[in-house]
C-alpha cells in the first residue's frame, strides 16, 4: 500500500486516512490542527528547521481540570503576584532546535504569555504569564494541543524528587561482560592452540563469541547509533557518526569473517572498544557533573541578612543559616533571599530580579512576598515560610534579563574546529581505507576503525568548560564569587579598572567619627538611630554603628534618595540626613572632609566628620595594577580628601568626584567609546548603573545584602587586596585553556598518524580515547592549581 509521511510529524501514513490540507498531508486532525495554529500565527517557519520536527498532539479532554484549583497552581508556581505569574513546565518532547524556537515564541500563539525561556539539557520551559489574560491551565492546554505537553507531578513539586538516570551503568557492565567473556573464549585463537578437541569445537566458540557480542553491540552501543541517525537526520555531523560507523563496521566485518570461515573476527575489539569508549562517556558525565554551574547558593550568595531575635535584638546571619519561622529585617535596597510572610504594616516590593519590570509593588501585612524582590523605602519586618533554595536564588542571578552580551572567543574555536572535524575525519579515514584496501585487506580494515576511534574531539570540547568550571571552584574558595564561566574571559581582556570611594577602597568598620554642631539630646539620636536603621548606605552603617543603641520605632515614613540623602518621619518627627546639597541649609567649609548632615523638624543641628579609613593594602595594590592598568576613582563624594589619595596612589590614576549615579553610568560609557574594557567596582548601591554598563561590574560585600543584579560578581571585602591576583588568574586560565587546546590537538595529530599508517589497532584506539580525556582534565586541573598557588605569595600581577 503507498505510504505518505505526515508534513507535521513524520509519522507514516496510509492513503485511506490522509488528511489533505494546504497542500501538504497530516495523519491526524491534532497535525492538520497545529499546522493550522502556527500558519494564522506566521510561525510556520518552524518546519524550516528540519522537516517533520512535531509530535502528534494528544487528546488532552479534561486531563488539567486540576489546574482549576488555586490551592494546586500555587505549588506549581515559581513567583505569583497580581500582575505576574512564572511557572517552569517539563517538557518530555524537547528534542531539536525547532522544540526551542517554538516554545520560546509561545506569546505569538497565546495572549498573556509576556516571555518563555528554554532550558534544554533541562528540558524545561519557564513560562511568565499575565494571570488577568490567561491561565495556567490555558497554557498547558496550549501546549499540549501544538504536540508538547507538560509532564506534571505534584510529587515532584512538592519533595524535588529526581529519578537518577542508571542507564550508562548498565550499558558498561553489558559491555564489560561481553568483554570479558569473549576475551576468555578467544584465548585459543590467540595462542593458535592445535589440541584436537579445540579445533573441533572452534566454530562452536566462534559462533557463541557472535552470540555474547550482539548485547554489546545492540545494546550498550545503542546510543551512538541513536545520536548518530539523529544527527544525520538533521543535517548535522557530530561525533557520534565516526564512532558508530566504526562499531558496524567491525562488526560487520567480523560477521563476515565467521560465516565465511575466514578466522575469528574482531568481536574481542570490537566490545572492548564500546567498553572503554562508554567508560570514557561515564568519565565525561561525572566530569560534567562536577562542573555543574547550579552552583552551591553559598557561593552566590555569601552576604548576610538581619536577623531579628526573640528579644527584639539583631544579629547578622548567613542567608543558608535562615530557617522557617525565623523574623528577618529587610532594609531599603535589600534582596528578600527567601519567600514568606510580611509581618510590617506595608512594603513596596521591586521584582525586577525575578521579572526584569522595576515597578514596585505594594504588600500589606501578612501578605506573601517572594524570594528575589527588593524591599524599597522604609525598613520592614517578615515571617520565613521556606530556608534558601538553592537553584532558585541561582535561576534569579543567572536570569538572561541581566546577562551581558558577549562574544565568548575560546567557544567560538571549539566551534570552529568541531564543525570541520567529523567531515574531515570521515573523510581521511575513507581516503585512507581506500588506499590499504589495494595493499592488505585486514589491515585496511583496522586503519579505517582505528582513524574513526582515535581521533576524538571529546577532550577538546571538555578543556574550556573543565577549566573554567575549576578556575570558578578556585575563586568561590578565595570568595570571589562569578556569575558564570564567560565572565573569567571577560576579566582576561580587561585594561581599565573604574573604583567607587565610599565602601569600596574605604572600609565600612568603625573608624574615627566626629560630630560638629549643636549636642543631640536622647531623644534626637533616638529618632537619628532609626532613621540610619533602615539604610544600606555605608556611610548610613558606619554612622549607625557608631551611635550608642536605641529602642527600636518603625518610621511612619522613609525615603532614601541614591546620592543624596534620607528623609524619615518618626513620632511626627521630620529627619534629614545627608549631603550638604540635599538639606539646603550649609555649604562646606574650606577644610573639605566626608560629612553626613543632620536635620531635625526643620532646624539644621551639626553634621558627623568620617575620617575615612582606605582599605588595607589599597597603595600596594594601586601600585600594581597601574603598570597593567588605566585606573580610575569615580565618587559621588566632594573632592575633600583628593590630596590625600593623589599622596597614596599612583599619579596616573585619574580622580573624578561629585559624580551622581547617571554620571557614574555616563563616564563608563565615554569610556566603552574611547575603546577601553572597563571593569568597575562598586557597592551595588550607588553604582548598580555603572555597574549594568561596565563590561564587568564587580559588587564589594561587607555584610549587607545588597547587590545589583546587573552586577557580573561579588567580591568579599577581606579579600580587596587580592584584586590584582583575580585579574592576573583569569589570564592564566586563558592560557591554559589555549594550552589544553594545543595539547588535544596535537594528540591527534600523533594518533593519526599512527592510525593511518596502520600502527594502531582498533582495541588500542579505545582505550588510548578515554585517556586522552583523562589526560586533557589532568592536565587543566594541574594547571589551574599551580598558577592559584604561584600566585598566591604574589597577589597582584
Amino acid at each position: 500500500m503507498d505510504t505518505e509521511n505526515c508534513f507535521h510529524c513524520g509519522n507514516e501514513i496510509s492513503k485511506k486516512d490522509e488528511i489533505f490540507f494546504d497542500e501538504k498531508s497530516f495523519c491526524c486532525n491534532g497535525c492538520k490542527t497545529v499546522y493550522e495554529i502556527f500558519s494564522q500565527n506566521d510561525l510556520t517557519c518552524y518546519y524550516d528547521f528540519q522537516a517533520a520536527p512535531g509530535a502528534t498532539p494528544q487528546d488532552i479532554q479534561g486531563k488539567y481540570d486540576f489546574l482549576d484549583n488555586e490551592d494546586i497552581v500555587t505549588k506549581l508556581l515559581e513567583f505569583q503576584e497580581d500582575t505576574t505569574h512564572i511557572v517552569s513546565l517539563y517538557i518530555p518532547h524537547i528534542h531539536c532546535s525547532s522544540c526551542i524556537w517554538i516554545l520560546e515564541n509561545l506569546q505569538k500563539l497565546q495572549s498573556g504569555i509576556v516571555t518563555s525561556q528554554v532550558n534544554f539539557p533541562e528540558k524545561k520551559v519557564r513560562v511568565t504569564f499575565q494571570p488577568e489574560q490567561t491561565s495556567l491551565k490555558k497554557i498547558v492546554e496550549l501546549l499540549s494541543s501544538i504536540g508538547y505537553e507538560p509532564y506534571i507531578s505534584l510529587e515532584n513539586f512538592d519533595n524535588g524528587k529526581k529519578d537518577i538516570d542508571r542507564s550508562l551503568i548498565y550499558k558498561i557492565g553489558v559491555a564489560f561482560f561481553c568483554f570479558g567473556n569473549i576475551m576468555l573464549l578467544s584465548f585459543p585463537e590467540y595462542f593458535e592452540v592445535e589440541e584436537y578437541w579445540i579445533n573441533e569445537y572452534r566454530g562452536f566458540f566462534r559462533w557463541l563469541i557472535f552470540g555474547i557480542s550482539l548485547p554489546s553491540f545492540f545494546y550498550s552501543a545503542s546510543g551512538y547509533y541513536v545520536s548518530a541517525y539523529k544527527s544525520v537526520k538533521s543535517g548535522l555531523l557530530n561525533i557520534d557518526i565516526p564512532i558508530a560507523l566504526g562499531i558496524v563496521v567491525m562488526f560487520v566485518r567480523s560477521t563476515v569473517d565467521i560465516v565465511f570461515d575466514y578466522g575469528q573476527g574482531f568481536f574481542d575489539s570490537m566490545t572492548g572498544l564500546i567498553f572503554f569508549m562508554l567508560l570514557g562517556k561515564l568519565f565525561q558525565q561525572k566530569t560534567y557533573a562536577f562542573l555543574s554551574f547550579e552552583r552551591d547558593y553559598k557561593s552566590y550568595f555569601p552576604i548576610a541578612i538581619t536577623k531579628v531575635l526573640a528579644d527584639g535584638s539583631e544579629t547578622s546571619v548567613q542567608v543558608y543559616d535562615i530557617q522557617k519561622g525565623d523574623r528577618l529585617l529587610i532594609r531599603n535596597q535589600e534582596l528578600i533571599p527567601v519567600d514568606g510572610i510580611l509581618i510590617s504594616e506595608n512594603a513596596y516590593i521591586d521584582y525586577s530580579f525575578v521579572t526584569g519590570e522595576a515597578v514596585a509593588i505594594e504588600k500589606k501585612s501578612g501578605d506573601k512576598i517572594f524570594a528575589g524582590g527588593k524591599q524599597m523605602g522604609k525598613i520592614i519586618e517578615m515571617e520565613v515560610l521556606f530556608s534558601v533554595s538553592q537553584s532558585y536564588l541561582t535561576q534569579l542571578w543567572s536570569n538572561d534579563v541581566f546577562q551581558k552580551k558577549v562574544e565568548v572567543k575560546h567557544k567560538t574555536v571549539t566551534d570552529k574546529i568541531s564543525r570541520y572535524f567529523t567531515p574531515a575525519l570521515l573523510g581521511l579515514a575513507f581516503f585512507s581505507f581506500l588506499y590499504w584496501i589495494f595493499i592488505d585487506t585486514n589491515t585496511a580494515f583496522n586503519v579505517f576503525t582505528a582513524i574513526l576511534i582515535v581521533a576524538c574531539p571529546c577532550a577538546l570540547a571538555l578543556t574550556a568548560p573543565f577549566t573554567l568550571g575549576n578556575v570558578l571552584r578556585i575563586l568561590g574558595k578565595r570568595k570571589f564569587y562569578l556569575k558564570n564561566a564567560t565572565v573569567i574571559e571577560q576579566l582576561a581582556q580587561v585594561d581599565t579598572l573604574v573604583f567607587d570611594k565610599t565602601g569600596t577602597i574605604t572600609t565600612n568598620k568603625k573608624t574615627a567619627i566626629t560630630y560638629e554642631g549643636i549636642p543631640l539630646n536622647e531623644h534626637e539620636l533616638k529618632l537619628l538611630n532609626n532613621a540610619l536603621r533602615g539604610s544600606n548606605h555605608p556611610l548610613s552603617r558606619r554612622l549607625y554603628d557608631f551611635i550608642p543603641a536605641q529602642k527600636k520605632i518603625n518610621p511612619t515614613h522613609f525615603e532614601e534618595i541614591i546620592g543624596k540623602g534620607i528623609f524619615a518621619e518618626i513620632e511626627g518627627n521630620t529627619i534629614k540626613l545627608g549631603s550638604s546639597q540635599f538639606l539646603k541649609t550649609m555649604t562646606e567649609n574650606t577644610h573639605k572632609k566626608t560629612k553626613v548632615h543632620v536635620e531635625i523638624n526643620g532646624v539644621y543641628k551639626g553634621s558627623y566628620v568620617f575620617n575615612n579609613q582606605y582599605r588595607e593594602g589599597l597603595e600596594q595594590l594601586f601600585f600594581q595594577l597601574a603598570k597593567k592598568y588605566d585606573l580610575v576613582i569615580l565618587s559621588g563624594d566632594n573632592d575633600g580628601e583628593r590630596k590625600i589619595l593623589e599622596k597614596m596612589l599612583p599619579e596616573s590614576t585619574i580622580l573624578v568626584f561629585n559624580q551622581r549615579p547617571e554620571e557614574k553610568l555616563h563616564y563608563i560609557e565615554k569610556l566603552q567609546n574611547q575603546g577601553k574594557n572597563v571593569m568597575m567596582i562598586g557597592d551595588g548601591l550607588n553604582d548598580s548603573g555603572a555597574l549594568a554598563q561596565s563590561n564587568i561590574g564587580i559588587s564589594i560585600s561587607e555584610n549587607v545584602n545588597v547587590f545589583s543584579p546587573a552586577c557580573d560578581g561579588i567580591l568579599d571585602a577581606s579579600q580587596f587586596s587580592k584584586i590584582g591576583f583575580f585579574m592576573r588568574y583569569s589570564k592564566n586560565a586563558m592560557k591554559t585553556i589555549y594550552m589544553s587546546f594545543a595539547l588535544s590537538l596535537a594528540y591527534n595529530v600523533v594518533g593519526l598518524s599512527f592510525a593511518v599508517t596502520g600502527n594502531l589497532s582498533p582495541l588500542v584506539a579505545a582505550i588510548i580515547m578515554p585517556l586522552s580525556t583523562i589526560t586533557i582534565v589532568s592536565f587543566v586541573t594541574i594547571m589551574t592549581n599551580i598558577y592559584a598557588r604561584t600566585d598566591r605569595s604574589r597577589p597582584v600581577p
